[in-house]
């Protein structure tokens, strides 16, 4: 009940931080907007070079209705831990959150979930509900709703686990900024968040569904998008998601471990 009760207060303290920014939160959303208009010409006109109204088994109005869901997906479960864990490094701070009584990887998890409240409500779900709204119901709404949920809360582990471990990488280099970047674009690229896994050419598309990347974006937002979701090809998916949920936690704790051994304190 007590580590409840913390982690409920580190939720609280989270949605607080996460309202103190709110202008950070509007130059985001109109740099999401930018972002979503030239996606929106670039595969407009894929499609139209292109000369057939379906590529790869998807439409147009499907590429832009995953496409404009995984940006929402992402602005959602970005949780900057990285910059964090380097910033923390790098001035000494880490010693003192080491100190507390809470292991430091669930610190910083809880620390950030207020600010996955906030972005839920002013990002993914007011883009969720325009998107239901403009499509005419192109998106939806039955027991997919449950299944995605479920596996949205593992690709929220992935991700954390996948960012945890690079910011770990800063206890040896002392600077992130490099390494966050390559990360950045490994993620985006071979979890679909960038461009669809169902467009990747064979064996690449094989090899990354068994990645822990495809796990973050693509698993979810396939889900949400199939109607009618049929167990032999829901349960592979959530099963591979569970796979890297377990691996990735693991690896990351285990890193994080062996990895303190090598802490220095460069300021404080």
């Amino acid at each position: 009940m007590m580590n409840i009760k913390k982690y409920i207060t580190l939720t609280r303290a989270g949605i607080t931080e996460a309202l103190q920014f709110r202008l950070s939160m509007l130059v985001m959303v109109a740099g999401n907007l930018l972002y979503l208009i030239i996606v929106y010409f670039l595969w407009k006109a894929i499609y139209s070079s292109a000369g057939t109204d379906i590529v790869n088994g998807m439409t147009f109005s499907d590429t832009l209705i995953y496409l404009v869901l995984a940006t929402a997906l992402f602005n959602f479960m970005e949780m900057y831990i990285v910059w964090e864990i380097g910033r923390n490094i790098q001035s000494g701070k880490i010693v003192l959150d080491l100190l507390k009584p809470i292991k430091y990887r669930s610190f910083l998890f809880w620390s950030y979930s207020g600010t996955f409240v906030v972005q839920f409500f002013t990002t993914f779900l007011p883009t969720f509900i325009v998107v239901a709204i403009v499509t005419n119901g192109a998106i939806p709404l039955g027991i997919n709703l449950t299944y995605f949920i479920i596996s949205v809360a593992m690709a929220v582990t992935i991700n954390y686990s996948i960012d945890f471990i690079v910011g770990t990488i800063c206890l040896y280099t002392e600077s992130i900024w490099g390494i966050n970047i390559m990360k950045q674009v490994v993620v985006m690229l071979l979890s679909g968040a960038t461009v669809p896994i169902a467009f990747f050419p064979e064996p690449f598309k094989t090899i990354t569904e068994f990645l822990p990347f495809q796990a973050i974006y693509n698993t979810p937002l396939t889900i949400l998008l199939d109607g009618n979701p049929e167990i032999h090809t829901l349960l592979p998916s959530l099963g591979i998601q569970l796979f890297w949920c377990i691996v990735m936690t693991i690896i990351s704790k285990l890193f994080w471990k062996i990895s303190l051994r090598q802490i220095t304190v460069n300021g404080g």
